[in-house]
């Protein structure tokens, strides 16, 4: 598929994804939901990738929402046939702007927020794993004062990440907050210079590529299908994903690389200086 309304970048293992309408503040129109899709299942099924970046072009917007101008134009990208509607449903359409109702890519999703994020961008930045903001940024509801509604998971995720008393605050009245407050309430995880956000993603995700992959995935799993189950259903989740690593033999030699190297001490974090883990801090490093 070639893309007009998005970029799809290979920076070795790790994918980055743009929003690339930067004349309408990178807002989604239905052509870039498509490409969205289309973009996003390439990179779960790609063997190469790793880790995807999501980012806006431009330096004022990550994405201000679905684009409400071509929608006025005739051209919603909301199910209007009954059918679609339906489907919408029953759980089996992607979502408005994109693939936002999906819940199986087990691979980390960085977004990069180097600008607004505003209704269906709010949502995009809810979708990702972690939230690298510039300091300029700025996020909210703001299609409370237009009578639209949330539709790409903004209601289920965002809740899921701030609490639901924040989440409420932010749906119902429509604020918007600025970055240091998104930071404060646990929106994003960092803030940024401004034009930062991108390298800064890039940063964590070609570290997060170096990293063992089938314990992290299936953490991942295990962590957003037991939310919200019952601890023992929770449990039960975690267990079954665990399990996945000794299934087969090569999954089994995987791990068994992992305790060799504990084992032997194979690990760069264990050299003075040369540590790549953030967050160790060890005596010997000082």
């Amino acid at each position: 598929m070639n893309y007009s309304n998005i970029l799809y970048e290979v920076h070795g293992p790790v994918r980055v994804i743009t929003f690339n309408r930067p004349e309408v503040r990178n807002c989604i129109d239905i052509e870039t939901a498509e490409e969205l899709c289309h973009a996003f299942d390439q990179f779960r099924v790609d063997d190469e990738a790793r880790v995807a970046v999501l980012t806006g072009a431009g330096e004022s917007a990550f994405c201000a929402g679905g684009d409400l101008k071509a929608a006025f134009a005739g051209r919603p990208p909301i199910p209007v046939m009954p059918e679609d509607i339906a489907r919408h449903n029953r759980g089996e359409a992607p979502g408005c702007i994109g693939p936002t109702r999906w819940t199986d890519i087990y691979k980390p999703v960085i977004a990069a927020v180097n600008g607004v994020a505003y209704a269906g961008g709010l949502e995009w930045a809810c979708f990702a794993d972690m939230r690298i903001a510039e300091e300029h940024a700025s996020f909210g509801v703001t299609c409370r004062r237009w009578n639209i509604g949330l539709a790409d998971g903004g209601t289920q995720r965002l809740p899921r990440i701030v609490g639901m008393g924040r989440a409420m605050e932010l749906i119902l009245t429509g604020k918007v907050i600025d970055a240091d407050e998104a930071y404060r309430i646990g929106l994003v995880n960092e803030v940024v210079g401004k034009g930062q956000s991108l390298q800064r993603a890039l940063e964590l995700a070609e570290f997060m590529s170096t990293l063992p992959q089938d314990a992290m995935r299936n953490d991942k799993e295990a962590a957003v299908r037991g939310f919200g189950q019952p601890l023992s259903e929770g449990l039960r989740i975690e267990a079954e994903c665990f399990n996945r690593v000794t299934v087969s033999a090569e999954a089994r030699a995987r791990m068994f690389e992992g305790l060799r190297k504990f084992n032997e001490r194979d690990h760069p974090d264990r050299v003075p200086g040369q540590g790549l883990t953030p967050g160790i801090i060890r005596d010997d490093d000082h």
